[in-house]
């Protein structure tokens, strides 16, 4: 069975979340997803999620693509979760490309196209408008 894991905070799921998983699950016959914790994403992004992990979980976890969801509390452990989860292709968002490349010596990194004009920064300004 070939496994297919994937990391993301997920925070204000919309639809460039759903066509990088759905994307991803095409890849392979399992897809495991990483969600960011909350503190995770205070240290990437300097800000706190608008969802709370537990609910970004559960979110995730609902999707019919996504067969298994985590937490992902530290990005220095990729390597562990890739391991731990059996990864045979890591897929990200090509604003990440060339950034897990280190990881191509235990499965297959791929880069998908993001969604044009959409993400999550972009739909918080537009709800404070």
């Amino acid at each position: 069975m070939k496994t297919v894991l994937t990391f993301g905070t997920f925070d204000v799921l919309h639809v460039g979340h759903l066509r990088v998983l759905e994307r991803a699950a095409a890849l392979g016959e399992r897809l495991v997803v990483g969600v960011s914790s909350d503190e995770l994403n205070m240290q990437k992004k300097g800000r706190s999620p608008v969802f709370s992990q537990a609910e970004r979980l559960q979110l995730v976890a609902a999707l019919s693509c996504v067969d298994v969801v985590f937490l992902e509390e530290s990005l220095d452990l990729k390597r562990d979760y890739l391991l731990r989860y059996g990864a045979d292709i890591l897929a990200m968002g090509d604003d990440w490309k060339g950034r897990f490349d280190e990881f191509s010596d235990i499965c297959n990194v791929v880069y998908f196209e993001r969604t044009p004009a959409v993400s999550t920064t972009a739909i918080i300004e537009k709800i404070r408008l």
